[in-house]
Protein backbone atom coordinates (compact mmCIF):
# COMPACT_ATOMS: atom_id res chain seq x y z
CA UNK A 1 0.00 0.00 0.00
CA UNK A 2 2.82 2.39 0.88
CA UNK A 3 4.47 1.75 -2.49
CA UNK A 4 1.26 2.53 -4.37
CA UNK A 5 0.95 5.90 -2.62
CA UNK A 6 4.52 6.86 -3.54
CA UNK A 7 4.08 5.65 -7.11
CA UNK A 8 0.82 7.56 -7.36
CA UNK A 9 2.53 10.77 -6.32
CA UNK A 10 5.23 10.31 -8.95
CA UNK A 11 2.55 9.45 -11.51
CA UNK A 12 0.57 12.61 -10.68
CA UNK A 13 3.71 14.74 -11.14
CA UNK A 14 4.30 13.00 -14.48
CA UNK A 15 0.71 13.80 -15.53
CA UNK A 16 1.21 17.41 -14.46
CA UNK A 17 4.30 17.62 -16.68
CA UNK A 18 2.36 16.06 -19.54
CA UNK A 19 -0.43 18.58 -19.00
CA UNK A 20 2.02 21.47 -19.25
CA UNK A 21 3.44 20.10 -22.51
CA UNK A 22 -0.05 19.35 -23.81
CA UNK A 23 -0.91 23.03 -23.42
CA UNK A 24 2.50 24.52 -24.22
CA UNK A 25 3.15 22.68 -27.50
CA UNK A 26 -0.11 23.64 -29.29
CA UNK A 27 0.53 27.22 -28.16
CA UNK A 28 4.07 27.00 -29.54
CA UNK A 29 2.76 25.62 -32.83
CA UNK A 30 0.11 28.36 -33.00
CA UNK A 31 2.84 30.97 -32.43
CA UNK A 32 4.83 29.57 -35.36
CA UNK A 33 1.78 29.41 -37.62
CA UNK A 34 0.68 32.90 -36.59
CA UNK A 35 4.09 34.36 -37.33
CA UNK A 36 4.57 32.61 -40.67
CA UNK A 37 1.07 32.83 -42.13
CA UNK A 38 -1.12 35.35 -40.33
CA UNK A 39 1.34 38.11 -39.36
CA UNK A 40 3.83 37.55 -42.17
CA UNK A 41 3.70 41.19 -43.32
CA UNK A 42 4.70 42.42 -39.87
CA UNK A 43 7.55 39.94 -39.59
CA UNK A 44 8.97 41.18 -42.88
CA UNK A 45 9.58 44.61 -41.36
CA UNK A 46 12.98 45.02 -39.69
CA UNK A 47 12.53 44.51 -35.99
CA UNK A 48 14.40 43.23 -32.98
CA UNK A 49 16.56 40.76 -34.88
CA UNK A 50 17.65 43.15 -37.62
CA UNK A 51 21.37 43.74 -38.16
CA UNK A 52 20.88 47.34 -37.03
CA UNK A 53 19.39 46.31 -33.70
CA UNK A 54 22.05 43.66 -33.10
CA UNK A 55 24.81 46.20 -33.80
CA UNK A 56 23.16 48.66 -31.41
CA UNK A 57 22.98 45.93 -28.78
CA UNK A 58 26.70 45.21 -29.23
CA UNK A 59 27.55 48.88 -28.74
CA UNK A 60 25.31 49.33 -25.71
CA UNK A 61 26.84 49.05 -22.29
CA UNK A 62 24.37 47.40 -19.97
CA UNK A 63 24.40 48.90 -16.51
CA UNK A 64 23.43 46.05 -14.22
CA UNK A 65 22.22 48.34 -11.42
CA UNK A 66 19.61 49.79 -13.79
CA UNK A 67 18.87 46.62 -15.76
CA UNK A 68 17.97 44.67 -12.60
CA UNK A 69 14.93 46.94 -12.09
CA UNK A 70 13.68 46.16 -15.59
CA UNK A 71 14.23 42.42 -15.05
CA UNK A 72 12.49 42.62 -11.70
CA UNK A 73 9.45 44.24 -13.32
CA UNK A 74 9.10 41.85 -16.27
CA UNK A 75 9.74 38.67 -14.25
CA UNK A 76 8.38 39.34 -10.77
CA UNK A 77 5.05 40.85 -11.82
CA UNK A 78 3.89 37.86 -13.92
CA UNK A 79 5.15 35.52 -11.19
CA UNK A 80 3.28 37.44 -8.50
CA UNK A 81 0.08 37.46 -10.59
CA UNK A 82 0.36 33.72 -11.25
CA UNK A 83 1.10 33.03 -7.60
CA UNK A 84 -1.76 35.24 -6.43
CA UNK A 85 -4.24 33.57 -8.78
CA UNK A 86 -2.98 30.16 -7.65
CA UNK A 87 -4.80 30.75 -4.39
CA UNK A 88 -8.16 31.46 -6.02
CA UNK A 89 -10.76 29.23 -7.64
CA UNK A 90 -9.32 30.22 -11.03
CA UNK A 91 -6.03 28.40 -10.36
CA UNK A 92 -6.40 25.65 -12.99
CA UNK A 93 -7.64 28.01 -15.68
CA UNK A 94 -4.83 30.45 -14.87
CA UNK A 95 -2.19 27.71 -15.04
CA UNK A 96 -3.60 26.47 -18.36
CA UNK A 97 -3.69 29.95 -19.89
CA UNK A 98 -0.15 30.61 -18.65
CA UNK A 99 1.15 27.43 -20.31
CA UNK A 100 -0.63 28.24 -23.58
CA UNK A 101 0.54 31.88 -23.58
CA UNK A 102 4.12 30.82 -22.86
CA UNK A 103 3.97 28.45 -25.83
CA UNK A 104 2.54 31.12 -28.14
CA UNK A 105 5.20 33.62 -27.06
CA UNK A 106 7.99 31.10 -27.56
CA UNK A 107 6.71 30.13 -31.01
CA UNK A 108 6.46 33.75 -32.14
CA UNK A 109 9.89 34.66 -30.80
CA UNK A 110 11.65 31.67 -32.33
CA UNK A 111 9.89 32.11 -35.68
CA UNK A 112 10.86 35.75 -35.95
CA UNK A 113 14.45 34.99 -34.96
CA UNK A 114 14.78 32.20 -37.50
CA UNK A 115 13.08 34.28 -40.22
CA UNK A 116 15.46 37.19 -39.62
CA UNK A 117 18.71 35.35 -38.83
CA UNK A 118 18.32 31.73 -39.91
CA UNK A 119 19.96 29.11 -37.71
CA UNK A 120 21.91 31.89 -36.02
CA UNK A 121 18.55 33.22 -34.79
CA UNK A 122 17.63 29.96 -33.09
CA UNK A 123 21.02 29.84 -31.38
CA UNK A 124 20.60 33.48 -30.36
CA UNK A 125 17.18 32.67 -28.86
CA UNK A 126 18.54 29.74 -26.90
CA UNK A 127 21.38 31.86 -25.62
CA UNK A 128 18.89 34.64 -24.86
CA UNK A 129 17.17 32.45 -22.27
CA UNK A 130 20.32 30.85 -20.88
CA UNK A 131 21.22 30.52 -18.00
CA UNK A 132 18.28 32.29 -16.31
CA UNK A 133 15.61 29.90 -17.58
CA UNK A 134 17.35 27.07 -15.75
CA UNK A 135 16.04 28.90 -12.68
CA UNK A 136 12.80 30.40 -14.01
CA UNK A 137 11.37 27.11 -15.26
CA UNK A 138 11.51 25.32 -11.88
CA UNK A 139 10.20 28.44 -10.16
CA UNK A 140 7.11 28.61 -12.35
CA UNK A 141 6.68 24.82 -12.44
CA UNK A 142 6.34 24.76 -8.67
CA UNK A 143 3.40 27.17 -8.90
CA UNK A 144 1.87 25.49 -11.96
CA UNK A 145 2.04 22.02 -10.44
CA UNK A 146 0.44 23.35 -7.26
CA UNK A 147 -2.40 24.82 -9.35
CA UNK A 148 -3.09 21.54 -11.12
CA UNK A 149 -2.60 19.24 -8.13
CA UNK A 150 -4.71 21.25 -5.68
CA UNK A 151 -6.38 20.16 -3.31
CA UNK A 152 -4.12 17.10 -3.06
CA UNK A 153 -1.11 19.39 -2.98
CA UNK A 154 -0.84 22.11 -0.36
CA UNK A 155 1.23 25.26 -0.53
CA UNK A 156 4.07 25.25 1.97
CA UNK A 157 6.92 27.38 3.24
CA UNK A 158 9.34 25.16 1.31
CA UNK A 159 7.52 25.82 -1.96
CA UNK A 160 7.61 29.55 -1.26
CA UNK A 161 11.32 29.55 -0.48
CA UNK A 162 12.18 27.36 -3.44
CA UNK A 163 10.04 29.16 -6.03
CA UNK A 164 11.01 32.67 -4.93
CA UNK A 165 14.65 31.66 -4.50
CA UNK A 166 14.78 30.20 -8.00
CA UNK A 167 13.08 33.29 -9.42
CA UNK A 168 15.58 35.62 -7.72
CA UNK A 169 18.50 33.44 -8.87
CA UNK A 170 17.19 33.62 -12.43
CA UNK A 171 16.90 37.40 -12.24
CA UNK A 172 20.50 37.65 -11.04
CA UNK A 173 21.64 35.42 -13.91
CA UNK A 174 19.62 37.42 -16.43
CA UNK A 175 21.09 40.67 -15.18
CA UNK A 176 24.73 39.77 -14.65
CA UNK A 177 25.52 36.72 -16.85
CA UNK A 178 23.18 36.68 -19.84
CA UNK A 179 24.20 40.05 -21.38
CA UNK A 180 27.82 38.92 -21.51
CA UNK A 181 26.88 35.64 -23.20
CA UNK A 182 24.83 37.47 -25.83
CA UNK A 183 27.59 40.01 -26.46
CA UNK A 184 30.16 37.22 -26.85
CA UNK A 185 27.90 35.36 -29.30
CA UNK A 186 27.18 38.44 -31.41
CA UNK A 187 30.88 39.37 -31.60
CA UNK A 188 31.70 35.93 -33.04
CA UNK A 189 28.82 35.83 -35.49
Amino acid sequence: MKYRMTGGSVLKKFHTGKRILTLFMPGFLFGIIYTNFIARQYVAEPEVFSDYFLQQFLQTRIVAQEFIWYVLKVRAIPFAVLLGLAFTKMRKMTASLFAIWTGISGGILLSIAVTELGIRGSIFCLLGIFPQFLFYIPSFLIVLSYCWMYPKSRWSREKTIMSVGMLLSGMIMETYVNPFLLHAFLKKF
